[in-house]
């Protein structure tokens, strides 16, 4: 089905609900993965989801065509998260323990987690990356989006995305080199 069919499926109230059930059907997974990667707790990026779409849902009406249906719900995805982080990390503010930590802390606990050791590494490295840079690292390591979309996604140029996730595989190939370094390195 292409953008345009769904999009009239969307649009008129007698085909709305059968546009909506396709919609939900074809991008519920890749929200789900998108949002998981950035707060790495199963049941925030669950119920984040759910969000996502209600607020597509209700602002259908709004979405010009101008782009892609999947960039306009990644946009929503990627801006509604970014707003539960914020919101999240301002509770921290005053605490010992730093968001990053709490959220490596969780994913600990997370029963749907299991990985090995080094995935938790590769966790902890992401996660000290700059925000402009974990987001671009994760859209294109994890979802492979392309940098032409991301740039759609994000508002910025192709370039600049490009140079972002350069330095943010850098940053964690240094990190992850380091964490090995220290647990190995026996020298006084």
């Amino acid at each position: 089905m292409t953008d345009k069919e769904l999009f009239d499926l969307l649009k008129h109230k007698n085909t709305q609900e059968k546009g909506f059930s396709i919609l939900v059907h074809n991008y519920k997974e890749r929200i789900y993965w998108q949002i998981r990667h950035l707060v790495l707790s199963h049941d925030d990026a669950n119920d984040l989801t759910q969000e996502v779409f209600i607020r597509i849902f209700q602002n259908i009406d709004n979405f010009k065509q101008e782009s892609s249906i999947a960039t306009w719900i990644y946009r929503i995805a990627l801006n509604h998260t970014l707003n539960f982080i914020k919101s999240k990390a301002q509770r921290y503010k005053s605490s010992v323990k730093s968001f990053e930590d709490s959220m490596l802390d969780n994913l600990k606990a997370d029963k749907y987690f299991d990985s090995t050791d080094i995935e938790l590494k590769l966790q902890k490295a992401i996660l000290s990356l700059p925000e402009k840079q974990r987001l671009v690292f994760n859209l294109r390591y994890y979802d492979d989006m392309p940098f032409k979309e991301m740039e759609q996604v994000l508002n910025t140029s192709e370039s600049s995305l490009k140079s972002s996730y350069h330095f943010a595989t850098k940053k964690i190939q240094e990190s992850l080199l380091e964490e090995e370094k220290v647990k190995f390195d026996f020298s006084d």
